[in-house]
């Protein structure tokens, strides 16, 4: 564990994904990996662990110490695939990461990765992938039904699971839309090119990329305070995107009091349209469940804050 990367934490989402990624020197074994991610989109590489392979006493020993001296926050999501020693770990009754102090939720890629073993063919994968990036319920039955329509058994596999680990409409806003582990992302910043690595190899390129990541990192964020900017660009980009959707919709208000409004699309936002919305500023809440999810204004919020001439800052939360 890396200091910084304990004090970076505290600023990230309030999720972590968990997994593990063979190494190829003399020796083998496996690299554990605990990654999160700040509201900028950056990638943070908050804990490794070198163990003999994926079991249920390494990965106990990997999440009791992350627990403890990393990811001591209440509420944490921990995202990861769904082999039975993390299972065990997590379950532990002295472990920590039991609900309601964290709660669990499945990398969708992985989930693919198992449901094509049994049903092969790249439409019947990309339909589960849809299902379960769906954000509400009406749109999560439009691919599911679909794919029953290919399949029933295909539904009957994807119904074995728990909608709540692995489903976005059923995760209660805890993903922040993050449906993997970012596993793949890590390899690709941090341990491109060292596990091939002895030992201690690795562990000192991992701590130099580390170290130079955060110097890297801290140049950006303090060139943007320096501009007096009060959010992360990831979120003023996605404000500004937004702000151009909202113009095509139509606002009714019909709660005063509460700051309810209907929205109707004019034109489609995406590939499934639920054509009216009810919003809920007091409540922060849209039926497209985009404000819920992202914990920021969608179009349907923003196009109410321009009918009530309201600033969309204090909807970000």
């Amino acid at each position: 564990m890396f200091p910084p990367c304990i004090e970076a934490f505290r600023h990230c989402k309030p999720l972590v994904g968990i997994d593990g990624t063979h190494l190829y020197g003399k020796y083998g074994g496996t690299l554990l990996v605990a990654i999160a991610q700040d509201r900028n989109s950056n990638i943070l590489h908050v804990a490794f662990a070198l163990v003999e392979g994926e079991n249920a006493e390494s990965w106990s020993f990997f999440l009791s110490h992350l627990r403890e001296h990393v990811t001591p926050q209440p509420g944490l999501l921990v995202i990861s695939d769904r082999h039975n020693g993390i299972k065990a770990a997590l379950e532990a009754l002295d472990g920590g990461w039991l609900p309601p102090s964290a709660y669990r939720a499945f990398c969708i890629r992985h989930v693919a990765a198992n449901f094509t073993l049994t049903f092969k063919g790249k439409d019947a994968r990309r339909l589960l992938v849809n299902a379960a990036y769906a954000k509400t319920e009406v749109e999560f039955h439009y691919w599911f039904d679909i794919l029953r329509s290919e399949d029933p058994a295909m539904c009957d596999w994807a119904n074995r699971i728990e909608y709540s680990l692995w489903t976005q409409h059923c995760d209660e806003g805890c993903r922040f839309r993050h449906m993997t582990t970012n596993i793949s992302e890590c390899e690709n910043s941090i341990l491109k090119g060292v596990r091939n690595l002895p030992v201690c190899s690795l562990v000192k390129a991992t701590y130099g990329r580390l170290a130079e990541l955060f110097v890297r990192k801290g140049i950006e964020a303090e060139a943007q305070m320096g501009t007096g900017q009060q959010f992360s660009q990831h979120l003023v980009k996605c404000i500004e995107a937004n702000l151009k959707t909202a113009r095509y919709f139509t606002v009714t208000m019909y709660d005063r009091d509460n700051s309810e409004f209907t929205i109707a699309e004019t034109t489609p936002t995406g590939s499934f349209s639920l054509g009216s919305y009810r919003v809920s500023l007091a409540s922060h809440t849209c039926d497209c469940r985009y404000f819920q999810a992202l914990y920021f204004p969608c179009p349907h919020a923003l196009a109410c804050c321009a009918y009530s001439r309201l600033t969309w800052e204090p909807y970000v939360h």
